[in-house]
């Protein structure tokens, strides 16, 4: 049985106002990748070096409320020999982990993927709790592919079933976890079926979730916005994106659960700002709100890094200005003019 005030006190701090969590779960793979993007060197090393420059970033606390965290970053020290998580706990930012192990092709649903890491999970939860971290993720990718009819009901309730069980262990836990089914913003869709296949998902996820009988207030769904595809000639307003996304998500998001955090999925850093201040400018909402951006915040200062120590002043200033910019967009205070401002 998990414990509901642990739970509550965890979300609590995760969605303070004002703040957001840092998506910096990127597997060595990935980081990798975005290292080659800026003509870095890779490896555990650089890697560390770029966990480094977000994470002892100065005055990130009053930005970020927690951070997701890789496995190999959990367990890894800073460049001043301190543990991360140790470090971002000592600054009143909840550590959290990645629990998943990847989104992988069904060999019966060709074009769809199942997302992986059950096994074992409930040991690996443990380890974590006692290494510090308070919350989880877990990420299942859906694409929306008409012309093949994707995706199928068949795989998002499997997905949604994998869900459920994740949800079930990290609260046995006594960890909060975040459900992520991210909407691919790839493809050619309309912004209308954006919004039918992520209802779709939604209500599948969160009937799993009420046949299981999960304490909803200690879970934080991480949602794609509804917006066109990226191949589809129409461009949405920021007002046309917050409308459609508040309603997918009052039609389908029970009011109980604990909160709502929304990933930047593709768009660029300033449409991901923009997007969300619109939300918070929309409508009062049943649930507290939040960003959980990835790329959308460490974007910018990565391309001024370059992987070169004499650029790590310049490129926390860019960090931070990202930070405080989609902090005035969680309160519908943003403006693009802000955008040219240092």
């Amino acid at each position: 049985m998990s414990d509901q005030k642990i739970l509550q006190e965890t979300v609590s701090k995760l969605l303070a106002k004002g703040k957001g969590i840092l998506a910096a779960d990127e597997s060595n793979g990935t980081a990798d990748k975005r290292l080659e993007s800026i003509g870095s060197e890779t490896g555990e090393e650089m890697r560390r070096k770029y966990r480094d420059l977000l994470l002892n970033t100065p005055d990130l606390e009053n930005y970020a409320s927690g951070v997701i965290l890789y496995d190999e970053t959990f367990w890894q020290d800073d460049l001043s020999g301190k543990n991360f998580a140790d470090s971002l706990s000592e600054k009143g930012i909840v550590p959290g982990i990645k629990v998943d192990t990847g989104a992988n092709d069904h060999p019966d649903f060709p074009g769809e993927k199942i997302t992986d890491g059950l096994d074992g999970l409930h040991e690996r939860l443990l380890k974590y709790y006692a290494g510090g971290a308070r919350f989880t993720k877990w990420r299942v990718v859906i694409k929306i592919d008409e012309e093949n009819n994707l995706p199928t009901l068949e795989m998002i309730r499997e997905n949604a079933k994998r869900f459920g069980k994740y949800v079930e262990l990290a609260h046995r836990a006594n960890l909060v976890p975040i459900v992520e089914p991210e909407v691919l913003l790839n493809g050619k869709h309309s912004q209308e079926k954006c919004a039918e296949i992520t209802s779709l998902v939604l209500r599948e996820v969160f009937s799993e979730l009420s046949r299981i009988e999960t304490y909803l207030p200690g879970v934080i769904l991480k949602t794609s916005m509804v917006i066109s595809g990226d191949q589809n000639p129409e461009e949405n307003s920021a007002e046309e994106v917050a409308n459609e996304t508040i309603k997918v998500l009052k039609e389908n998001v029970p009011s109980e659960l604990g909160g709502i955090v929304f990933l930047s999925g593709g768009q660029t850093a300033v449409e991901a700002t923009a997007h969300l201040d619109a939300i918070a400018e929309a409508e009062p909402l049943p649930w507290e709100i939040a960003f959980s951006y990835g790329r959308a915040l460490q974007g910018p200062a990565l391309r001024i890094w370059h992987g070169k120590d004499e650029n790590v002043e310049l490129a926390r200033a860019e960090f931070i200005k990202r930070l405080k910019l989609n902090k005035l967009a969680d309160a519908g205070d943003y403006d693009i003019d802000l955008e040219f401002q240092n």
